[in-house]
């Protein structure tokens, strides 16, 4: 099977950084003009900037998840501009933390708002481009969709939803020729800890997962977009992450024994 995506269009929410960017960049290599949206516009454009060095041809489009309206009207700009849509990737996510006790409902609804809203309403929209090119819809959970730790429920509880709701959506789309694969990556460098409970960025917020067992950007885009190029219906990587999810699946017990005996107490981010 190609892995290539020569003259495809591809969309990406939450392009501009991390994931989101250098998935942009894998898939330009290979062929396809690219689209990005997110909040941040400027780094959108260095996005695209980088895509066009590349003999490509590449949108920028600021855009609110958390917004339907606001999702329907980049996809008909993205098919304005590029002529169609063959992927759309929904990638567009941030991590709410603090003990359940805790937590305002604020932070639990702006959590899902983002990170299951957004991503259905991301689907919503694309659906139906992608079902004239008979495309590939790719949703980016996370193995905390599979297997969870605590101080982060609200995000384990995100991603556990977006797990669910890419099993139903294969089932959904099977037969039309449109494809859905859910991504659950282990730990990968990105921003995600330097972005607050209500989605503000801290650039001196400091990232306490384990760096020893961190993936670059660049070779987990390589493997997502190998995963996308084979239609596959759930993906999961890297090494740690697929012994997590494993453990989260099938002895659950064993996580929960391993986490409230050996792991210290949970000590919010500063």
């Amino acid at each position: 099977m190609s892995k290539r995506f020569d003259e495809q269009v591809v969309w990406i929410t939450g392009g501009g950084t991390g994931i989101g960017r250098a998935m942009a960049l894998e898939f330009a290599a290979r062929g396809a003009d690219v689209a990005v949206s997110g909040r941040r516009v400027d780094k959108l454009d260095d996005v695209v900037a980088e895509i066009e060095r590349m003999g490509r041809r590449g949108l920028a489009v600021a855009c609110d998840v958390t917004d339907e309206d606001d999702v329907d009207r980049v996809v008909a700009a993205v098919v304005e501009a590029l002529g169609r849509l063959d992927v759309a990737v929904a990638n567009a996510g941030y991590s709410v933390s603090g003990k359940i006790e805790t937590l305002r409902a604020a932070e639990w609804r702006r959590q899902f708002e983002v990170n299951v809203v957004g991503l259905t309403s991301t689907i919503r929209s694309a659906l139906p481009e992608l079902r004239k090119t008979k495309g590939r819809m790719v949703l980016i959970g996370s193995v905390a969709g599979v297997v969870a730790s605590p101080g982060v429920g609200a995000y384990h509880a995100s991603k556990y939803a977006v797990r669910a709701i890419g099993q139903v959506l294969a089932m959904e789309l099977a037969g039309s020729g449109v494809t859905c694969t859910t991504v659950q990556p282990g730990f990968v460098e990105s921003e995600i800890t330097k972005v607050d409970n209500l989605g503000g960025y801290h650039e001196g917020w400091e990232d306490r997962r384990p760096q020893q067992l961190m993936w670059e950007t660049e070779k987990a885009a390589m493997t997502i977009v190998n995963a996308v190029a084979a239609r596959r219906r759930e993906f999961t990587f890297t090494g740690h992450g697929k012994a997590a999810a494993f453990l989260g699946k099938h002895a659950p017990g064993l996580v929960h024994h391993a986490v409230t005996r050996f792991v210290g107490g949970y000590k919010r981010r500063e």
